[in-house]
Order: structure tokens, then sequence, then C-alpha cells
């Protein structure tokens, strides 16, 4: 019988945002992997997880360093954690892995099955969506993320703050990630090109800790990784003039 790995979305943060499917995926699987740093901490998926299976049945595995300087020991805890989630799916079959957010927009679940079904030939690798942080966001703040016509453009800032500012050069809303370390940059980036006004940032969303803000109020000190920015364009305010 083949081996089943699944990606399960559970969302930003808030255990009410995991869809019906989602949590059927995870108590369906023998074993919930959740993805945890090397300093061991309770992350957000497993938090999340938490709500709905014992724990008892979830797996801790490390899937990063704290520390961004050597590669070859980043990627040595990465293949040791692909070979853990392979002992895992030989041992049970059906192994969940939970990912915050969506598992197909950045996230750690694409590597894993790439890496698992190198090393357990066979494996059938499904996903089940999860709402995203700029869905959630957007939901909090009363932002709207399109209209019309209107592209939208998705970049992670740990790409740097110039691809950020090009895509602030174009046209629609554009979505940053992961730009908490760098949000004197993009504070910068959205005065220059004129998006400052509208945009919103927020962090921790559905968590105690939950902050949402105007980007006007980014005064340029750190905020956490996992900030996420709105900045829609400006809109005429006409109804259905663009669909």
């Amino acid at each position: 019988m083949n081996s089943h790995l699944v990606g399960v979305g559970v969302g930003p943060g808030d255990p009410e945002l995991v869809t019906v499917k989602g949590v059927n995926a995870l108590r369906a699987a023998e074993v919930v992997v959740v993805p945890v740093m090397d300093t061991g901490e309770r992350g957000r998926a497993e938090a999340t997880v938490l709500h709905y299976v014992p724990a008892e049945k979830v797996v801790r595995v490390v899937f990063a360093l704290n520390e961004r300087s050597d590669r070859a020991r980043r990627e040595a805890a990465w293949d040791a954690a692909g070979e853990r989630v392979a002992e895992l799916l030989r041992a049970h079959g059906r192994v969940a892995f939970a990912t915050i957010g969506d598992p197909n927009v950045y996230s750690t679940f694409t590597y894993l099955a790439q890496t698992v079904g190198a090393l357990v030939p066979g494996t059938v690798v499904e996903t089940v969506p999860g709402i995203t942080a700029m869905q959630d966001l957007a939901a909090r703040s009363g932002a709207v993320l399109t209209e019309g016509t209107e592209p939208l453009t998705l970049v992670p800032v740990t790409a740097g703050a110039a691809v950020l500012k090009e895509a602030l050069n174009g046209p629609g809303t554009v979505v940053a990630y992961k730009f908490g370390r760098q949000a004197a940059e993009v504070a910068e980036a959205l005065r220059e090109t004129g998006r400052l006004a509208d945009a919103v940032w927020g962090s921790a969303l559905g968590l105690a800790e939950e902050s949402v803000r105007p980007a006007a109020d980014l005064d340029g000190a750190p905020l956490p990784y996992l900030s996420t920015l709105i900045a829609p364009p400006r809109r005429d305010g006409g109804r259905g003039g663009k669909l």
C-alpha cells in the first residue's frame, strides 16, 4: 500500500480558520508532524493543531536552525528532518504535515514533499489548502485585496527590498510577506511609491499579541519576522467601474 503524505494548511494562527477538510485530514492521519525551530519553542502550526488532535499524535520535527550563516548545518538539519518524516511514513503509512498558511504558498511542505518522495518512492502527496495571512489581514483590517481587473502581487521581502519596490511601482495590490526585519526599507519604499497612506500591516494574526495597524505608523523599528503588508492601489471609489 502506498504511503500518503498530506500537507495541511492550518491558517495564520487562529484555530477557527482551519477548514473542516483540514481538521478531517489531521484527524485521519496516523501521525501529525509539526515543524519546530531548534530552540524548541512551540510554533503556530503546533499550537493550532493541538486544538484538534491529541498531543500524543503530534510529532515535533526540527526543520530550521536559529542561525543563518552556516549553510552546511542548515542543510544537514533539513536532511535529518526529511529522514525523520520518511521513517514515520514507513512506519505509519499516512502522515500529515501541518503548515501555517497554505501548503502551496511559500511553505516548507514543498521541499519536504520533494525530499520524502526521493526517500520513499511511490509516496502519494496531497495538499489541503489553508487560509493565508493576506486573507486574514484583509478581513481584520478591512483592506480590499483586489477589485475588477486589478492584478495581485505577492512578494517575500526576504528576496530584497528592491523586489518589493519594483512591485509597488506596478499596478494592483501588493502584498509583502516576511518583512519584519526590513521594516525601515519597506516604509521607505511605500513612501517613495506613494503607497503609504492606504497600506496596512499586521502580525500575530488571531493570537493574543495580534497587531494590525496602518503602515503609516511604521517608524523603522524591527517588527516580527512573519509580519504581513497589504498595499492597495489608489482607487477612484466608483462602483463596478472596473468589472
